[in-house]
């Protein structure tokens, strides 16, 4: 097979791997906070508290990674499939003590955590320099419509009974096959292809990549980890804990913002291509602190009962929770950053999976403080660090200069 035959036999099974990302994604990311509430009970604090064994394997995979670089990264991705597998088939068939439900919780975010890095530089190796943007941004728009076909199910179920969160948990299992499914798709993409970085002799990319050529990216990971937290944590948690919303209702605003991903993904991707990492970045960290700020005013209203969240104010709630979620669309802007200005190609990996670790690290910390900060002093606080947060990601991203992209 040609080169140009194997690209497109690359991105064809990639393409069906991305629609399978979305089903499980769309099968758990919509209802793990409500999973959280209705089966263990837990607060805003401890929901902080949790993210520490759920964003840990965020940094660890960093470690896992590296010590498996001689595998190269497509059948260290079919192992992230196998983790993902077995933490959410645990939850799926039954219903274990608080602390066992964390280590499977924990087994489930390393194989998710290990393939985020993977997911990106595998389809970024087998494309163009000219269109990798429209290349990530193509392959997400599947997986955003993957997403709201997921979210659809996950809300007429719940709504009409068939789901719950009784054991065994249907959507859970439902995300266990779909993890199945990709390490099968992933081992096919290896046998007929092969791996696209060095892939005719022993891999030469270093296990651990830490470089001061890297720091600029690395401090955007680090803004962005501690914003990104808020948003996926705190920002539902305001639907949640406040207004009382049910996984079905969670759900639809899920299958809405995946909708609009589907378009949105790529045209974030022309976007990359046409005006360069530097201006998108600027672009979504001053749209985002205006969101923020409006979650601040918006969450210490109803918390003190300032306005009744009725008519327009309630399509406020519904409005930013959906463009919120199109922040997390432009996370491929760092990745292709990252290419950008790798000095060789094998530091690509292991440098997105230390970004990935730094993000993680704040994340960790960001999620237990801003949980006591809910707590004692209110939600309005916690959406104005993420306000504070961007405006650093929007200064930083200001001093990119022009990127060349590694042979």
């Amino acid at each position: 097979m040609n080169e140009t035959g194997k690209t497109k036999k690359a991105l064809f099974l990639l393409t069906i791997v991305a629609g399978f990302i979305g089903i499980y994604y769309g099968f758990s990311d919509s209802i793990l906070a409500n999973y959280f509430r209705e089966a263990y009970g837990v607060g805003a604090a401890q929901r902080g508290l949790i993210e520490l064994p759920r964003e840990l394997p965020g940094i660890l995979s960093l470690f896992v990674i590296s010590a498996l670089s001689f595998l190269r990264d497509i059948r260290t991705a079919i192992i992230a499939q196998v983790f993902g597998a077995i933490g959410i088939m645990a939850l799926g068939l039954w219903h274990p003590t608080y602390g066992v439900m964390l280590v499977f919780l924990f087994v489930y975010s390393l194989g998710l955590h290990m393939y985020i890095p993977l997911g990106d530089s595998i389809p970024l190796s087998f494309a163009k320099q000219s269109n990798m943007g429209q290349t990530l941004g193509k392959l997400n728009s599947v997986r955003m419509a993957a997403m709201m076909l997921a979210g659809i199910a996950v809300f007429l179920g719940f709504r009409t009974g068939i789901f719950s969160f009784q054991t065994p948990i249907a959507v859970f299992i439902i995300c266990a096959i779909s993890f199945t499914s990709i390490a099968v798709l992933l081992t096919i993409l290896y046998k007929t292809v092969g791996d696209p970085v060095q892939s005719t002799e022993r891999p030469k990319r270093p296990k651990l990549v830490w470089r001061k050529a890297y720091l600029r990216y690395y401090v955007i990971c680090a803004l962005y980890g501690g914003r990104k937290q808020i948003m996926i944590v705190f920002s539902p948690w305001v639907l949640i804990e406040l207004l009382n919303f049910h996984a079905d209702t969670m759900s639809i605003l899920y299958v809405i913002g995946a909708f609009i991903g589907i378009f949105f993904m790529p045209a974030v991707g022309r976007m990359i291509d046409r005006l360069g990492t530097k201006k998108v970045m600027m672009f979504e960290a001053g749209c985002f602190i205006g969101v923020y700020i409006a979650y601040g005013f918006l969450s210490y209203w109803v918390s003190n009962h300032v306005v009744a969240l009725t008519g327009i104010a309630m399509l406020l709630v519904y409005l930013l929770n959906i463009v919120d979620k199109m922040s997390a669309q432009f996370y491929i802007v760092r990745s292709i950053y990252m290419k950008s200005i790798a000095l060789r190609p094998e530091d690509v990996t292991p440098s997105l999976s230390t970004g990935m670790a730094i993000d993680h690290i704040v994340a960790i910390i960001g999620s237990y403080l801003c949980g006591l900060l809910w707590e004692r002093f209110g939600p309005q606080y916690v959406f104005l660090i993420a306000a504070v947060l961007s405006i650093g990601n929007m200064i930083v991203a200001a001093g990119i200069k022009k990127q060349n992209f590694a042979a």
